[in-house]
C-alpha cells in the first residue's frame, strides 16, 4: 500500500484523499479504505501491465469512484 500511502501524502491525485475521506465517513476504518484504494491502484496497474495499456488517471478516478464496489477489471473472466 505504499502508493496508496504516497498518493494521500502527496495529496496527488487528490481523489484519492477525497475517496478516502469519503470511505471513513460512510464507517470504513483506515486499513480498509486503503485496501479498497489500493483494489484501484491494482485495477489500473493490471490494466497497464496485462493490456499495455499506458496509465488512464480518467479511469484511476473512475475506479476511485466507484469504491466500495471493488473494481472487477483485472478479474479472468
Amino acid at each position: 500500500m505504499d502508493s496508496v500511502d504516497e498518493q494521500l501524502r502527496k495529496n496527488h491525485p487528490p481523489e484519492t484523499k477525497e475517496t478516502y475521506d469519503r470511505l471513513l465517513s460512510q464507517g470504513y476504518g483506515d486499513q480498509d479504505a486503503r485496501r479498497l484504494i489500493a483494489s484501484a491502484v491494482a485495477s489500473e496497474s493490471f490494466m497497464v501491465l496485462t493490456h499495455e495499456e499506458r496509465f488512464d488517471l480518467a479511469r484511476y478516478i473512475a475506479t476511485l469512484r466507484n469504491l466500495p464496489r471493488v473494481p472487477t477489471s483485472y478479474a479472468w473472466t
